[in-house]
């Protein structure tokens, strides 16, 4: 099959379809949006809707790709320089921060629609697992380079530490998508880098 040329104008209405469809699946979940939500919210005909995105599937999984690219491109360019503890304190922060300025609602942008798709949909869980995968690796990367440098204890193993850390992330975000309040997160976050700081030498 021929890859399918679209114009410029073709490739504006397409993103501006996803745009959204993201906006509205953040704010209302995947099974509350509706194709004729996403439509309307678009300023899109339905014949150019279905051009682009021939079922909600289709749409759904640009949603987790457009979501995994802002969220790793983000934690990507942080943990690329992880080597401290100091690192990873600024992380806690920023993460932190970020969601403060939603007083923790709709939580992770990953991890909710992991939530919500996982049963549902294998696609997309298998697609949300790669996702996870990559940002575990990432966290694992700055673990080890602590490690290797001598900041943490050989014994520290940097693949439990990372699924740790990750772990103390996505129920804080839960925590603070439940109580519309970032303490929770700081907290769970704070724990898992003091289980870290332990194996300094």
């Amino acid at each position: 099959m021929r890859p399918v040329r679209r114009t410029a104008r073709g490739e504006a209405t397409r993103a501006r379809i996803l745009r959204a469809a993201v906006d509205l699946m953040t704010v209302k979940g995947v099974a509350a949006t509706t194709l004729d939500d996403v439509r309307a919210a678009s300023s899109t005909s339905k014949s150019q809707l279905y051009h682009h995105y021939p079922d909600k599937d289709a749409l759904v999984q640009d949603v987790i790709e457009y979501q995994a690219e802002e969220v790793l491109t983000a934690q990507g360019e942080q943990l690329r320089r992880l080597n401290s503890i100091r690192g990873l304190e600024r992380w806690r922060d920023a993460i932190v921060q970020r969601s403060a300025l939603r007083n923790g609602a709709y939580g992770c942008r990953l991890g909710s629609l992991a939530s919500e798709l996982s049963d549902q949909n294998e696609r997309a869980r298998s697609a949300l697992a790669g996702h996870f995968e990559t940002w575990r690796g990432l966290l694992a990367e700055g673990l080890r380079r602590m490690r290797d440098s001598g900041k943490l204890r050989p014994d520290a193993d940097p693949e439990r530490l990372a699924i740790g850390l990750l772990g103390a992330l996505q129920g804080g975000y839960l925590l603070a998508q439940t109580e519309h309040d970032v303490k929770p997160m700081r907290i769970a976050l704070d724990m898992a880098i003091d289980h870290i700081r332990s194996y300094q030498p």
